[in-house]
């Protein structure tokens, strides 16, 4: 047996010890594709399995496809997971569409099920970013017992996009929207050239329903109440990190990657 070879071997099995387990052909690959998956695997990221919390307008959404893309992430918003899931038809698709004919709540069972079916595909094999959920620590639980079961790792990272009430209701209830298009502007951010006019088609832009003060304050009310327990179950786990996220998009983004370089 060439002595280039068994050494490559021994470099390949300490480097991905803590990645992987060593393939079954492992004694059969040559040193050349050795080496080769070393350096792939090498220069993969970690793997990374996060959760980010936050009310509606805290940043989630311009956060999340940074990371996605920085660190080779699937973004599994539950929401937009149970509509895809209910589209295609798949199994756990079928009993979500069942319980929502019905006027009832999809149950924990469902929606861990369909993260399951998501954290499956090869999209996710560098790990996920969960928004949305766990809302509750038995939801958290469930979780953490599903990732053990299936032998995915588990949650590393739960970052909290920290923004005052106030700043959030002006975010909000600022928004327009042009509804053929989905295009969103804000009164003060982001306003359209002519006032109550969409840039592209000049047809009238409107505002949600729920974008008022009233509304608002009852979800972040809600929201808080709803969200401590859980941030309490991450952080005695040392898992938790609140981030300012009441400044620019790129001082956010600087932050997360300073915690999730840790």
């Amino acid at each position: 047996r060439p002595a280039g070879r068994t050494q490559a071997r021994r470099i390949f099995a300490r480097a991905t010890r803590s990645r992987s387990s060593m393939p079954a052909d492992l004694a059969r690959a040559s040193t050349t594709d050795l080496l080769a998956e070393l350096k792939r695997r090498m220069e993969s990221p970690p793997k990374k399995n996060i959760i980010l919390v936050g009310p509606p307008g805290s940043g989630k959404g311009t956060q999340a496809p940074l990371i996605k893309d920085k660190y080779k992430l699937c973004h599994l918003a539950t929401g937009d997971l149970l509509r895809a899931a209910v589209a295609a038809g798949t199994e756990m698709g079928k009993a979500a569409k069942e319980v929502m004919e019905k006027g009832g709540l999809v149950s924990d069972e469902i929606v861990i099920g369909i993260i399951k079916d998501n954290i499956s595909t090869p999209d996710c094999g560098n790990g996920f970013i969960l928004d949305g959920f766990p809302r509750t620590v038995v939801q958290a639980e469930k979780l953490d017992g599903m990732l053990t079961s299936e032998g995915v790792g588990h949650i590393d990272h739960v970052i909290e996009f920290k923004v005052p009430d106030a700043t959030l209701v002006e975010r909000i209830c600022g928004r327009l929207i042009h509804p053929a298009s989905g295009r969103s502007y804000h009164e003060k951010f982001h306003p359209p050239k002519v006032a109550g006019k969409d840039d592209e088609t000049g047809e009238p832009l409107v505002k949600r329903k729920d974008d008022n003060e009233e509304t608002l304050t009852k979800r972040l009310d809600a929201f808080h109440k709803q969200t401590k327990p859980v941030v309490d179950y991450y952080a005695k786990q040392g898992l938790y990190s609140p981030v300012d996220a009441d400044r620019k998009a790129d001082s956010v983004s600087a932050t997360i990657a300073a915690i999730l370089a840790k």
